[in-house]
């Protein structure tokens, strides 16, 4: 079963829960990943990382402007996405992954970073964010 069709599943599980919150969140996310279908790219892991990475965004943004309670309505949505995502790498798997894609690429300095990234990128496979891997690519070539 693809993420697309568990997704439309629980909609339709949420629907007869009667829980509309849940349902309409799901929704958001069904649209994108048809979407994102019909264009051709079919990538459902980016999609929903695209897709958490807009609401904890949003959820900061609202904090900031003092909005808590529609913060806490987008950080909810931010972890119903979540769930849909693979299991995160530990900080050991990731700097596992890092050690062998910079002995891969041969970097030694900071520079040669994208080197590593583009090695690294399809081997964390959506397991990671990419703010943190890059951060443990520069921590491990040395800021």
């Amino acid at each position: 079963m693809s993420v697309l069709e568990q997704v439309q599943a629980d909609v339709r599980t949420a629907m007869k829960a009667g829980d509309r919150e849940r349902a309409a969140a799901l929704r958001m996310v069904v649209d994108s990943l048809q979407q994102d279908a019909k264009l051709g790219k079919g990538d459902e892991v980016a999609v929903l990382q695209r897709e958490r990475k807009k609401r904890l965004e949003a959820a900061e943004a609202f904090r900031n402007g003092g909005r808590a309670e529609q913060a806490d309505v987008e950080d909810s949505e931010a972890g119903l996405i979540e769930a849909y995502l693979p299991q995160q790498l530990s900080d050991e798997e990731l700097a596992e992954l890092v050690d062998a894609a910079v002995a891969e690429a041969g970097a030694s300095e900071q520079r040669q970073m994208g080197q590593v990234m583009s090695v690294l990128m399809p081997r964390v496979g959506g397991r990671a964010d990419g703010k943190r891997v890059s951060a443990a690519v520069r921590g491990r070539l040395g800021s």
